[in-house]
């Protein structure tokens, strides 16, 4: 063995425990965080999906262990239940209309800001980011004043001659409300991404297009909205987490009505849990945990880069 083979020994084995000592100190970093995590959010993970395939209830909490399996009844009740159904579909024409309208409306904000509005565009991003960091109670409480059957909204509508629906009353018209108050409060969190994604986007290529004489709507079309793709994806998939899981608003202003036409997915778990019913509260969970990871999977296949 040589001088050099011996030296370098001690020495591996010296790298080898200074490797295992920091791994212990980052370990003992990461250990509280560890802890709080396994028990305020993986336990109580693995025990609702563990009590979705039984019969638990309310009264079996004095004696969780006597409940019965199940299987997958609760689940086939929940699409047997015609209360589930229709929060299905509040759900969805929530997330069909609302996402499309604010991200649209979050993009021309962001263009406009980008190259439109030169003055005040400082004053003009805080005007428009400043819903996002109001509570969504707080905003809920003020819209449901705005848009009483008396209230702004109605009476700036009758100031020109319009006799404005009962918002919040009307079958009809309290989801395109909900709708409404959703895009005004979220639109400034997409406008910033956009904003972001469009600053990122190279001069030159929108530059070279126009000297080859490319409109404006073709430099939208065909480099804009290209470069912007992981941009728009992103956005359209924080929207959609949050959409999905829509609660307060209709908790805060419509308890749900009127005649369930705002009864959310969220809602109807929220009601379950309130009514007792564990189970099916927890089945309930899943189902929407699931609707919200396809709805992401279809956005990473539609929007994801091209090769």
């Amino acid at each position: 063995m040589t001088a050099a083979t011996a030296t370098a020994k001690p020495g591996r084995r010296r790298a080898s425990r200074d490797a295992r000592r920091q791994a212990w100190v980052a370990w003992g970093f990461a250990a509280p965080y560890m802890v709080f995590f396994a028990v305020f959010m993986l336990i109580p993970i693995v025990s609702s999906f563990a009590m979705s395939f039984t019969d638990f209830r309310a009264q079996d909490i004095p004696n969780p262990f006597a409940v019965g399996f199940v299987a997958f009844d609760q689940y086939t009740g929940l699409f047997r239940n015609a209360q589930f159904l229709n929060s299905l579909g509040v759900t969805f024409y929530f997330v069909l209309v609302g996402i499309p309208l604010t991200m649209a409306v979050a993009l021309l904000l962001a263009l406009a800001l980008n190259s439109g509005i030169e003055r005040f565009r400082a004053v003009y991003r805080v005007g428009f980011y400043l819903p996002v960091v109001c509570s969504i109670v707080a905003v809920a409480v003020v819209w449901r004043f705005i848009l009483q059957d008396e209230g702004v909204l109605n009476a700036a509508l009758g100031a020109v001659g319009i006799n404005g629906p009962n918002w919040l009353n009307d079958t009809f018209w309290a989801m395109p409300a909900m709708i409404l108050m959703a895009v005004w409060r979220n639109v400034g969190t997409l406008m910033i991404i956009f904003l972001a994604g469009l600053q990122g986007i190279a001069p030159e290529m929108k530059e070279a297009s126009a000297v080859d004489g490319a409109t404006i709507w073709r430099r939208f079309v065909h480099i804009t909205l290209p470069l912007m793709r992981p941009t728009l994806l992103l956005g359209a998939i924080l929207t959609s987490v949050g959409y999905l899981q829509f609660f307060e608003e209709p908790f805060v202003m419509t308890n749900g009505g009127p005649l369930n036409a705002t009864l959310s997915v969220s809602y109807f778990i929220y009601n379950q849990f309130g009514f007792g019913n564990y189970a099916a509260a927890s089945a309930g969970s899943y189902v929407l945990f699931v609707i919200i990871a396809l709805l992401s999977l279809v956005q990473f296949r539609v929007l994801r880069e091209k090769d």
